[in-house]
């Protein structure tokens, strides 16, 4: 169970202290088979994150393109809590993430999840990789995704050298990042499409959506002893409200709905990068324009000490036929 793998996570992390010097990713991959969707479960995700309810009967309907990471998260959280993974799950920062649907897949398929760890690299302020999700229908990768985490810690001077790689060769990309990140929040808010009143109770609600019971997402008591006065939104609600609000407004230039409407697309690309987190309850702005898509803090929200709303979430969605997948490395069956 998950719940199960999250605590023995939490555990484990106690007891992964580092260093984190020379640490090196697990090779090979998990892999589900046949994994299944819970008819309910998908109609609680869509209810919760704006989506289309499912259409009737439920197996006709059409996978949101954010689902299948929550059919692969439990994967994902056993590869990271597993013992010889290098960095406590407890700590880790989900970044960012980059979603290519080939096709959609809808709630009577039965893919092959496979799940891997790769890209490890120093950041300047500790170490960041990436989590690779996908789905696979009769020998054809159909669906993936690439997660960016990041853990902090101090970084050797001489670390990169040691690792084989200079900041020049891989571009310093933790300063690149923080360059980035500064511009995007200093750059003009997108066009305000709607905004959206978030009670305290969202996290609990997707929670039990989507299995991530994380305690920083669930109440300000379980939040508190991360460093957060509230509970937070869940990083990948933010990305599927998003989602779905571009959908069902064509702002993917579909104009269709994320759970059974024709109009749905097959191919899409979706690319989300997180910023300052939402502390529930709250109140976020949407904007969008060409397919690109923010949340910042409501106008009558609070500011930034600069006045300015905080920026929560970048991204851009786009519809169309992406490249190809190609096989991943060995695996190991779960």
């Amino acid at each position: 169970m998950l719940a199960t793998t999250l605590a023995k996570g939490a555990l484990g992390s106690l007891r992964k202290r580092g260093p984190y010097d020379g640490a090196r990713l697990p090779a090979g991959q998990l892999v589900l088979s046949g994994a299944r969707v819970d008819h309910g479960k998908l109609a609680a995700y869509a209810d919760v994150c704006g989506f289309t309810p499912p259409v009737t009967p439920p197996a006709r309907a059409l996978l949101p393109a954010t689902y299948p990471h929550v059919l692969g998260f439990p994967l994902a959280m056993r590869l990271m809590a597993d013992p010889a993974f290098p960095f406590p799950l407890l700590g880790l920062v989900h970044t960012g993430i980059e979603i290519t649907q080939h096709r959609a897949l809808r709630a009577a398929d039965r893919p092959e999840l496979r799940v891997r760890a790769e890209g490890l690299a120093p950041h300047r302020r500790g170490s960041r990789f990436d989590v690779l999700t996908e789905a696979w229908l009769d020998g054809t990768e159909v669906w993936r995704s690439r997660s960016t985490y990041l853990y902090r810690h101090r970084r050797a001077p001489d670390e990169g050298a040691r690792n084989g790689r200079t900041d020049a060769e891989h571009g310093d990309e933790g300063h690149r990042d923080a360059e980035h990140r500064t511009e995007a929040a200093r750059a003009e808010p997108l066009p305000v499409r709607a905004e959206w009143a978030l009670p305290g109770s969202l996290g609990r609600r997707y929670a039990a959506a989507s299995g991530d019971r994380n305690p920083i997402h669930l109440h300000p008591l379980t939040a508190r002893p991360f460093g957060f006065r509230r509970a937070i939104a869940h990083g990948m609600w933010l990305v599927a409200r998003c989602l779905a609000e571009a959908q069902n407004t064509g702002g993917t230039g579909t104009g269709g709905t994320g759970t059974g409407s024709a109009g749905s697309a097959e191919q899409l690309a979706l690319s989300a990068e997180f910023r300052a987190p939402v502390l529930l309850p709250a109140t976020v702005a949407y904007g969008e324009r060409n397919g690109s898509f923010e949340l910042r803090g409501a106008p009558t929200g609070a500011g930034t000490a600069g006045g300015e709303p905080p920026l929560h979430l970048s991204g851009r969605v786009s519809s169309g036929r992406p490249s190809s997948g190609s096989p991943g490395p060995p695996s190991r069956s779960s």
